[in-house]
């Protein structure tokens, strides 16, 4: 049986990037993915703040920074345009194949050992930590002392050690995307974003440009939804001539977790993490950066834990405090902001398009729920209904 001090499951940005900080931390670790190429089949429309790639030390290159975004484009169901630019590069949209391949090979640099095409049946623990089997094409027992699951929503993983990841359909959305070429589209340095409960129900479609006439176009909708995410997007293309001339190079589909927080991301000898553990912004869906600085985070503690020779729940729990100090309770303040937006009516929708600029949609999308209120109560003092219902989200 080989050993190895951490065993990661899951070779996304999650598993990639807590591979490559654990290593660089002196740390013997294996990283092992099921699939058979890393970073193929995507499930991300692709969208990455420069601001978690600043955070990260992570330098943007050419090769999988394809497009410059200075901010978006929301669209009103009556299709009122609020647009936000900031005049500045404030992300990018990359192919996250590409992306992740780069991760992979910083990590193996760093001196971590990556297997794909390896499946793992089974996880318990030993008197000397972890035993993890795996079925595939490189079949074989590990031991290790430390576990990260990165092994998706439902996290397998972390129910074999005992650690209970559930989350409910509710907070979960269904997505589909097409990758299309020879399109034709406005300010390609602009995500834009549709909403409206006929055109995208509990979510909205989204076009992330990859070029001039090349881009993302998918759907997100609420997974408790009977028609399906195809129904809805093949609809909107449809009434799209500009979208709909052009062809599909790709079809990418999966569930977005958009709620379902964990208090508790951490068991004796297991830690959390992406959206295994659910670490995704409940509004847009956007989980890349914050996995990956959940990454840098649990690879931290395990350091810790290592120098102590302690792998209990007790002190894996500072991942737990500093996670939720950092990022979480601000995603549980949007959160709320995404359960207001699910109660309004188009009609409701369009008046928030007609009464906010753009930045203090920003701020409410934000969590910044006191100034968020502040500004609200200002500008619909003439829709009392419609500030009465955001209010009551804003200040439960």
């Amino acid at each position: 049986m080989e050993e190895y001090d951490v065993v990661v499951i899951g070779a996304s940005v999650a598993g990639l990037r807590a591979s490559y900080s654990l290593a660089k931390k002196g740390l013997n670790v294996l990283c092992l993915d099921r699939k058979q190429e890393i970073g193929v089949p995507k499930q991300c429309g692709e969208g990455l703040s420069l601001n978690h790639l600043r955070r990260l030390r992570i330098k943007p290159q050419s090769c999988w920074a394809v497009q410059k975004i200075k901010g978006a484009a929301l669209y009103a169901p009556n299709g009122k345009k609020v647009e936000i630019d900031f005049g500045k590069t404030m992300g990018f949209i990359i192919e996250r194949k590409i992306f992740e391949k780069y991760l992979a090979k910083k990590a193996s640099k760093a001196g971590a050992t990556i297997k794909v095409r390896s499946n793992v049946v089974g996880v318990k623990r030993t008197k000397k930590g972890v035993e993890v089997r795996v079925q595939d094409l490189f079949s074989a027992k590990y031991s290790a002392k430390l576990v990260f699951a990165c092994d998706g929503p439902q996290s397998a993983i972390a129910n074999m050690l005992g650690l209970p990841i559930r989350i409910k359909a509710s907070d979960l959305d269904s997505g589909l995307q097409y990758e299309m070429t020879n399109i034709e589209f406005e300010q390609p340095e602009l995500i834009h974003l549709w909403f409206g409960n006929n055109v995208a129900p509990r979510g909205y479609v989204w076009l992330f440009p990859k070029g001039k006439e090349h881009a993302n176009v998918g759907i997100g909708i609420g997974a408790h939804i009977k028609a399906s995410a195809k129904e809805y997007l093949d609809k909107w293309i449809a009434s799209r001539p500009g979208i709909r001339k052009g062809s599909i190079v790709e079809v990418n589909s999966g569930v977005i977790p958009v709620g379902g927080l964990l208090e508790k991301m951490t068991a004796n000898n297991l830690i959390v993490i992406g959206d295994a553990a659910h670490q995704v912004n409940p509004i847009h869906g956007g989980g890349m950066g914050l996995a990956m600085e959940a990454a840098d985070i649990a690879a931290s503690v395990a350091v810790k834990a290592f120098e102590k020779g302690d792998f209990s729940d007790r002190a894996l729990d500072e991942y737990n405090k500093i996670w939720w100090e950092k990022y979480g309770n601000r995603l549980k303040r949007i959160l709320r902001i995404r359960y207001m937006v699910e109660s309004l009516s188009d009609k409701d929708l369009n008046a928030i398009a007609e009464s906010f600029t753009g930045e203090e949609i920003m701020m409410l999308q934000s969590g910044e729920l006191a100034k968020s209120k502040k500004f609200i109560i200002k500008k619909l003092i003439k829709r009392p209904r419609l500030a009465k219902i955001m209010l009551r989200y804003l200040t439960s």
